[in-house]
């Protein structure tokens, strides 16, 4: 059984931990490293079988515990090469580079990147895909998608994707103007609509289930991008599951399946 645990996801930090196969991989460490130890207590799931920690980037919001947690577990950082420099590659922690569109093994899980559009050193989208070929893909951090990343996301069984701000919630938020332009602009965030827009496209038979992540604390609402992303999806034929990740408290675990009308495995050409 392949499991997703949402531990929070906001402007405050974001980490979510992948289980299968007795084995779990952390998908970005953006809380301290005791803080993501207690959400995942609370949220009932071990990390004793922890394989390694990959990361989108190194802002806080998604990099805070990683050094730490892998020094506890013994365990490696997966990243790209910009990310690592700029956490400061540390010698005693084991490094696994991520590239763009090449396969890194972890345990039972392969991962690969694909870079995005945000003002960090050098961000990546992530798919991982377990040894049962379910595949998921993770995104944040990014005001444009771009066919690169359309590409790397097809054929997804699973997406995490950011919905950060609602458009009229943005503008009257009372942030200055070069930071709403700098939120909207295409190295900044996703809209609900945006988030929206790129689902649809994404969307095919084995999509089963998406988590809308990294809401903003003073531009959205969980109710606001739900609104704006499920009847949009729907129209499309998603007929899965539909999450919102909150900054608070961890989600219940979600089981990860492969729908009977998936399309051909994330490798295949």
């Amino acid at each position: 059984m392949t499991t997703l645990t949402m531990l929070g996801s906001g402007s405050r930090g974001n980490a979510g931990i992948l289980t299968a196969g007795g084995a779990a991989i952390l998908l970005d460490a953006g809380f301290s490293a005791r803080e993501i130890v207690r959400r995942a207590a609370l949220a009932g799931v071990s990390l004793e079988g922890l394989c390694g920690i990959a990361l989108t980037h190194e802002h806080g919001d998604h990099s805070q515990g990683a050094l730490r947690l892998a020094r506890v577990y013994r365990v490696p950082v997966l990243a790209s090469a910009g990310t690592w420099t700029a956490l400061g590659a540390p010698a005693d922690v084991a490094f696994l580079p991520l590239r763009t569109m090449t396969r890194t093994e972890c345990g039972p899980f392969t991962l690969a990147g694909c870079s995005l559009l945000h003002d960090a050193r050098e961000p990546l989208a992530l798919t991982i895909t377990t040894a049962d070929g379910l595949s998921l893909g993770v995104a944040y951090d990014f005001g444009r998608a771009t066919q690169a990343l359309r590409y790397h996301f097809r054929n997804l069984h699973a997406i995490v994707l950011e919905a950060n701000y609602d458009e009229v919630l943005l503008r009257t938020s009372g942030y200055p103007a070069s930071v709403q332009q700098r939120i909207a602009g295409s190295g900044g965030h996703l809209s609900n609509r945006a988030t929206a827009q790129l689902l649809t496209e994404l969307h095919h038979a084995g999509l089963a289930t998406v988590v809308l992540a990294h809401l903003s604390q003073q531009c959205n609402t969980p109710a606001a991008a739900r609104a704006a992303v499920e009847p949009v999806l729907r129209r499309s034929g998603f007929v899965g599951e539909l999450h919102v990740a909150g900054q608070d408290a961890p989600l219940a675990a979600i089981r990860l399946t492969v729908s009977p009308g998936a399309l051909p495995d994330l490798w295949s050409a």
